[in-house]
């Protein structure tokens, strides 16, 4: 990372933990989003020529609250609006909120981001932008959408939230778990989002949101299985695309490559949140629990296939859905071979995951027309460029075969 990119995170990071605080002072998510956009653009435009202010984030603070203290004036002679703006003013820097007041603003912003009556894209697309500062821009490439059509959204959900009142509050402790699930959902969507162009990594996003979360509520155990789950898939990616870019199947990666760190921080979460459910797992706990197993093999044909299978029958009985069937149907076929995990895609509704996965079956069979044509199935539709690529490579190999 040269100076540029570390001027421009540090910016990001302290600009988000900003907005938080915002946010509470003015009551208002866009004004607020607004204020720290400008602060943010002044940053980057005077920091290069002036040097990085001693305290980066009193600068921004002050920086932000005039920005706000203008739009809120701008907005017209509203009372309550005027008011919002000689209270900021009258903030001095003697008055930026200790790191726990920020701590949490921010789980007041997480909340109020991933509030159950926002459809689950809005939540994924809010939290980008509040939580991870990312541009509209940015945004739409993760979610794979124009950015004019991701404004919009944003927009819409910003008056959703505005016109129903959705408060800028931590819920109830009652209230907790159905607006916790909403949140854990938010952050797992993020990772397995993966890469979007620009300078976006919403993997590491992920990982940084799941931290946050797990260090503002220390005792909910979803949050530990997220980022447990979070962190033993981060730990296998360093072995996942070869130095060509080129995907890596799991049977052939270089185990020694893991992140042996993440791994144990990962095992000890999800050991730490089983005990607080004593036993009884949810969603994030089983999902964490196969990627446990995958961790602790020392080798793929040494991989406890038959418990990988147990989890996910136990995952489909909590929350079946045609990922999970199709990660099992794979499990199946490693315990039981590729004639027992074809018969297990039956059922399952075909998309171009399916086709790629029954064309691997059907080569292990020896079926080799017939994966070749499953395999042109799956380049159909949308299909990520280095997925294209590796299913492109196997296509070729097989073909040969015939």
């Amino acid at each position: 990372m040269n100076e540029a990119d570390r001027l421009a995170e540090t910016v990001r990071t302290e600009g988000t933990r900003i907005l938080a605080s915002l946010v509470r002072a003015v009551g208002d998510l866009q004004v607020a989003q607004d204020a720290v956009q400008e602060a943010s653009i002044a940053a980057l435009r005077d920091w290069p020529v002036k040097g990085v202010p001693s305290q980066p984030r009193v600068w921004l603070t002050v920086t932000a609250r005039h920005k706000a203290i203008d739009m809120l004036r701008r907005e017209g002679a509203r009372a309550d609006k005027e008011r919002e703006a000689v209270d900021l003013k009258e903030l001095s820097t003697s008055d930026l909120p200790p790191d726990s007041v920020v701590r949490d603003d921010q789980l007041r912003l997480i909340f109020t981001c991933c509030h159950p009556a926002l459809a689950p894209e809005a939540r994924v697309s809010l939290a980008l932008k509040a939580l991870c500062g990312l541009s509209t821009a940015q945004v739409a490439a993760v979610m794979l959408t124009g950015e004019a059509a991701m404004a919009k959204r944003l927009t819409r959900t910003k008056e959703k939230i505005s016109k129903a009142k959705i408060p800028y509050r931590v819920p109830e402790t009652a209230d907790l778990p159905a607006r916790l699930t909403a949140v854990c959902g938010v952050v797992h969507a993020l990772y397995t989002s993966g890469h979007a162009t620009f300078d976006v990594d919403p993997c590491a996003e992920a990982v940084r949101l799941g931290r946050l979360l797990c260090g503002l509520l220390p005792d909910e155990p979803m949050p530990a299985a997220v980022l447990a789950l979070l962190l033993l898939t981060e730990a296998r990616r360093p072995s996942r695309m070869d130095s060509s870019g080129e995907i890596v199947a799991l049977a052939e990666q270089d185990r020694t490559a893991w992140d042996t760190a993440l791994i144990a921080e990962g095992l000890t979460l999800l050991e730490k949140s089983l005990r607080r459910t004593e036993g009884v797992a949810d969603p994030y706990q089983l999902q964490a629990a196969i990627a446990a197993e995958h961790a602790r093999a020392p080798s793929y044909p040494d991989t406890d296939w038959p418990e990988i299978v147990r989890l996910y029958d136990l995952l489909l009985g909590v929350a079946p859905s045609p990922a999970a069937r199709l990660a099992r149907a794979v499990a199946v076929s490693e315990t039981r071979g590729a004639a027992a995990g074809l018969a297990a895609l039956e059922g399952i509704d075909p998309d171009p995951r399916w086709h790629a996965v029954r064309a691997e079956l059907l080569a292990r069979l020896g079926r080799f027309p017939e994966a070749v044509a499953a395999v042109d199935d799956s380049l159909r539709g949308e299909v990520a460029v280095q997925e294209r690529t590796y299913r492109e490579r196997q296509r070729a190999r097989w073909a040969t075969r015939l």
